[in-house]
């Protein structure tokens, strides 16, 4: 099997190293009771042996493609020994996420565990967004949960000489040429259809050193109560996806993030991962506009759009992947720009659903933790970036342990620049949709008794839905 990096990881790593801004993803786990350490242990063990047990080696040619390889050496277990109050968790997140990660140079994850005082514990997992996507994340959690290891053995990292290096990725991209030739003509295609539309705002290309400091993004998770999700979506005319793309264009329009008509747009995901998948971002998606008003009331029309995109999606592909092969050759400042155009402007906003989570990814200490959620970071960004970029606002919704976890990242100039500011317009969006929401991490009465063994209810669940799905992409109507 090929080692050498696809075009679109590629090209993820490639932005990166461009904005300075590292892409995470933070899988959280709260236990309302003592924490099995053994159990966390082992959990590692496989993690460190499991599809998360790769790094990227860069081309020794500036314009080469990269390679996965095997780390040299991986992040040990974290275990905090000094219990905290479960009040000041939320801090020990922002520490968590700011824990240096490098998908090149290592290590690319990081697992911890926090001991509370009042006798439960929360367990954090920080992870480049250059090694795996929210998918493919779940897959790797539940198989480390489950004691499987990665089929796949890597070369070890530096096991080429350079020499050798050089001449094998001089003749990948003597491979890659037509690619890129075609690359190149698709666009000036696209260069031309952009000159005779109606153009989009311009968006400054020099900014101050002054005002390029970093910044934190605000961040915020809240839960739902499954049944009352479902219940809620299919009142409105609309399913679970459906819901989470009203919720996204409501927060959208209270945040401000809409164009001049008053239309929000939605950037949806499409999980495109099959079987022996080794990319770690194995996603496409489209584009819908929609008046968010309605969304409270009908989800009609939201659920309509997003089925003619779908179909759109998979009959006509999207002119801007055929750019990829030209990733490689870009130096730094025209990758920034590419960033900026990538993620659709300031009347952007990102609708992520995950769907139902495995049930084995809530168990890294082999029982059930009573919370799960999944967060996307961006430690490094600056301000300078978001200026570019025109701001961000992005849902990312799962479903695991008969609940439902809304985690929001967003930073609008005059609406967004806090985590009270998200919380409060995202605890409002919530409410315009007659939804009970929890915000944060939930501390209710410890529950005590035996773990149960066997299959669950949820393990049941996902084996249905997982078999009606596979192996064809998600669909967002569903």
């Amino acid at each position: 099997m090929s080692n050498v990096l696809d075009l679109a990881d590629q090209g993820v790593f490639l932005g990166e190293r461009a904005t300075g801004a590292t892409n995470l993803v933070q899988c959280v786990w709260v236990y309302n009771r003592a924490i099995n350490l053994d159990g966390l242990r082992q959990f590692h063990h496989h993690l460190q042996r499991g599809r998360l047990s790769r790094r990227i080696e860069c081309s020794p040619l500036p314009f080469g493609r990269h390679r996965w390889v095997s780390p040299s050496d991986q992040s040990d277990l974290e275990i905090v020994t000094t219990p905290r109050p479960r009040e000041e968790f939320n801090a020990w997140l922002s520490e968590q996420a700011n824990t240096p990660l490098d998908a090149a140079h290592g290590p690319g994850w990081h697992l911890a565990v926090l001991p509370f005082t009042d006798g439960g514990a929360g367990v954090s997992l920080v992870i480049s967004h250059c090694l795996t996507d929210g998918v493919g994340l779940c897959e790797a959690l539940a198989d480390a949960a489950s004691g499987r290891h990665d089929p796949i053995n890597w070369p070890a990292a530096g096991s080429r000489p350079r020499r050798r290096a050089l001449r094998e990725d001089a003749r990948q991209t003597a491979r890659d040429i037509p690619a890129v030739g075609r690359a190149l003509v698709a666009a000036a295609r696209l260069a031309r259809r952009s000159r005779d539309g109606a153009g989009q705002a311009s968006v400054p290309t020099a900014l101050s050193a002054r005002r390029d400091e970093p910044i934190t993004l605000p961040t915020e998770t809240v839960f739902i109560d499954a049944d009352e999700w479902d219940a809620r979506a299919q009142s409105l005319g609309g399913t679970s996806n459906t819901l989470v793309a009203g919720l996204v264009a409501r927060l959208a329009q209270r945040a401000g993030r809409l164009a001049a008509d008053g239309s929000a747009t939605l950037a949806i995901p499409v999980n495109e991962r099959t079987a022996g998948d080794t990319r770690s971002n194995a996603v496409r998606g489209f584009a819908i506009t929609v008046d968010p008003a309605p969304a409270t009331t009908d989800l009609r029309e939201i659920r309509a759009a997003i089925k003619q995109a779908l179909i759109r999606h998979q009959e006509v592909p999207d002119e801007r992947w055929a750019l990829l092969p030209v990733v490689p050759l870009l130096p730094k400042r025209v990758v920034r720009r590419m960033v900026s155009v990538a993620t659709g402007g300031a009347a952007t906003s990102t609708s992520s659903n995950l769907g139902t989570v495995n049930p084995a990814v809530n168990r890294p200490d082999g029982t059930d933790a009573d919370y799960f959620a999944m967060k996307s970071l961006y430690p490094g960004m600056t301000k300078s970036t978001m200026q570019r970029t025109g701001g961000i606002l992005a849902l990312l919704v799962g479903r695991v342990h008969r609940q439902v976890f809304v985690s929001a990242l967003g930073y609008q100039p005059g609406s967004i620049n806090s985590n009270d500011d998200l919380r409060q317009l995202l605890s409002s969006a919530v409410s315009d949709f007659s939804l009970t929401a929890t915000t944060g991490w939930p501390c209710p009465e410890p529950v005590g008794g035996a773990a149960v063994s066997g299959p669950t209810i949820s393990d049941r669940v996902y084996a249905i839905a997982h078999q009606a799905n596979s192996p064809e992409p998600h669909d967002p109507t569903a």
